[in-house]
């Protein structure tokens, strides 16, 4: 089993008098892809949130290496480690594919005082991320307008690995996509997690996650109610634990 890069302790989310998060504890593992399931309002999106500092826990802790961290911004989570693909990717498509993975964070040298951007060696960084993600991009100075959806995921992922990521959290990366841009962007995530990486998917396509999903929580109004190994469950059983019907679910919520 991989080591734990991250570690959620007693997670409580409050937002007045409505509770988005209850006592969630969970693990999230180096060189795995953990998928997040539930409803929507199941407290996927908060807990996301709190990993990626948009949202400070009402309780709890988070550990990363074993030691206790506090986000302040999302600035804080990337800084440790952490990196969110939403849904709604924010890539700039007037943007060479290099300009979209080192924006805000170019290479830069300075002549007589001058700066200039190190573009040749930013291009070849991109191009040697491109190649091990197996993306099928050959040229990184095209602009990302030209690209498709499973290849704008690629562009994307290759930002979070330049800022040395170690976690990246996949917000329905196929929610859009046809079916071969999803098989492209499921083989990506599998690469991701291969290369080392924790990786969480969150998904409502049920054959997406047994397909590249190693282990799987289901939350349900705000609690973790099921934890599976992939080989030990099926999507049947994981679809009764998000809808209620599984008799654990229905016993967790009637003692509370």
């Amino acid at each position: 089993m991989n080591a734990p890069f991250l570690i959620a302790k007693g997670i409580t989310k409050r937002f007045g008098a409505l509770t988005a998060l209850s006592e969630v504890d969970l693990e999230i593992r180096s060189g795995e892809v953990l998928a997040l399931l539930g409803d929507n309002g199941a407290g996927k999106s908060t807990f996301i949130k709190v990993l990626a500092g948009a949202h400070s826990p009402s309780d709890g802790e988070l550990l990363i290496d074993g030691v206790p961290v506090a986000f302040s911004s999302p600035k804080d989570a990337a800084s440790a480690g952490i990196a969110t693909i939403f849904q709604e990717l924010a890539l700039s498509e007037n943007l060479t594919i290099s300009e979209n993975v080192f924006l805000g964070r170019e290479l830069k040298r300075s002549v007589l005082g001058v700066p200039f951007l190190r573009r040749k060696e930013m291009k070849e960084r991109v191009a040697g991320l491109l190649k091990e993600l197996e993306a099928h991009i050959s040229d990184p100075q095209a602009p990302v307008g030209s690209l498709s959806g499973g290849q704008r995921q690629a562009v994307a992922i290759c930002r979070a690995l330049n800022l040395n990521a170690k976690l990246v959290i996949m917000d329905e990366p196929t929610a859009a996509l046809a079916v071969a841009e999803t098989r492209k962007v499921l083989s990506l995530t599998r690469r991701l997690a291969e290369r080392g990486c924790a990786v969480v998917l969150i998904s409502h396509n049920m054959a997406d996650v047994f397909e590249v999903a190693d282990r799987i929580i289901v939350f349900r109004r705000g609690r973790k109610v099921a934890e599976k190994m992939r080989s030990d469950t099926n999507p049947e059983e994981i679809v009764s634990y998000i809808t209620g019907a599984h008799p654990d679910v229905r016993a967790l919520e009637k003692t509370n």
